[in-house]
């Protein structure tokens, strides 16, 4: 892929098989990532960012810092009036912080080498039979 863009599945399985197990990739190009992401130190057109990889699924988590500069996020959100409660929250002050996100459904699927992630999921679900 370009750099600006973000990997496919297809690109994270052949890491992994390039490279013979999980791999972890980091500072992702900022173009391939939410707004709220902390820019690198070293190179403003990346962020501090990492996914891990594994074999047969491709990304199993990930997970970045947030950017806390109110100056940088008020640029990126532009005239997005839907997110000024978010840059409220940078403006007033707030602890530094990160998060990360792991697929339940893909970590059963790599450790039990499962080939189908449909074949992992807890919960039976067909279309049209919630009734709401």
């Amino acid at each position: 892929p370009k750099v600006e863009d973000d990997f496919s599945r297809e690109h994270e399985l052949f890491l992994c098989d390039h490279l013979q197990g999980p791999v972890f990739v980091s500072n992702w190009p900022k173009s391939s990532k939410p707004f709220y992401m902390r820019e690198c130190h070293h190179d403003c057109s990346l962020v501090s960012s990492v996914d891990l990889l594994v074999p047969g699924v491709g990304e199993l988590c990930g997970g970045g810092l947030r950017e806390l500069d109110a100056n940088k996020l008020k640029s990126s959100i532009a005239d997005n009036p839907d997110l000024d409660w978010y840059l409220d929250l940078r403006t007033k002050g707030s602890a530094p912080t990160g998060g990360f996100g792991l697929g339940f459904e893909r970590l059963i699927q790599w450790l039990l080498d499962v080939e189908n992630i449909k074949d992992t999921i807890p919960f039976y679900r067909t279309s049209h039979e919630c009734v709401l």
